[in-house]
């Protein structure tokens, strides 16, 4: 499945929670399912159908297309410990995922446009691959023209506090992957077990 250009807060309304992370989204005002029907709709779903929601949340939240996802999964199951930390770690360290976890962007598919269009650098030298993955001790930044742009400098301006696993330095407004994340520092409300259940049938 590719990834989703329809209504971007459908899916938001239909599991009650802003999975694409925007202050806007209409579900802090509306969290219930889309519809005339919406606030009084009791949904009975199967095992199966439990398992594939949970998964499309995933993909939802971090972007990615679902060949994409299906290689995180399997390069998850390959490393050593747990398979669903594992590939929630993989996610979380996607270079776009964490130029918006550094402030840099107001949501993720804005921090995707800044690394597409070239605005983002790792340990100084450009790199416009979003799904380039980060490693600890690296340094992600923007460069001249990217610290410029409006919407960066207000994102920049409105975010008070990181993740425990980054470090930002303001004077030269760059951010550090200090180390891997641990599942409870990753603000995703998704159970990944589910995951792993639904790629393991």
């Amino acid at each position: 499945m590719s990834r989703r250009t329809g209504p971007k807060h459908k899916l938001c309304r239909t599991v009650g929670v802003a999975l694409c992370g925007s202050p806007k989204c209409p579900v802090h005002k509306r969290p219930y399912p889309p519809g005339q029907h919406g606030p009084n709709k009791r949904v009975k779903r199967s095992e199966y159908g439990t398992q594939l929601l949970e998964k499309q949340k995933l993909r939802y939240i971090y972007g990615v297309q679902e060949k994409q996802f299906r290689r995180y999964y399997e390069e998850a199951a390959r490393r050593p410990g747990v398979t669903g930390d594992n590939l929630l770690q993989l996610l979380e360290t996607r270079l776009d995922n964490l130029v918006y976890r550094l402030g840099f962007a107001p949501t993720l598919d804005a921090a995707r446009q800044l690394v597409n269009h070239g605005h983002v650098q790792v340990n100084g030298h450009r790199v416009d691959i979003a799904s380039y993955h980060v490693k600890p001790g690296d340094v992600i930044g923007l460069s001249e023209r990217g610290y410029q742009m409006p919407v960066v400098q207000t994102s920049m301006e409105n975010k008070s506090s990181f993740e425990p696993y980054l470090s930002f330095d303001a004077s030269s407004k760059t951010g550090r992957l200090e180390r891997y994340p641990t599942r409870d520092e990753i603000p995703v409300p998704v159970n990944e077990t589910l995951v792993v259940e639904f790629y393991s049938r």
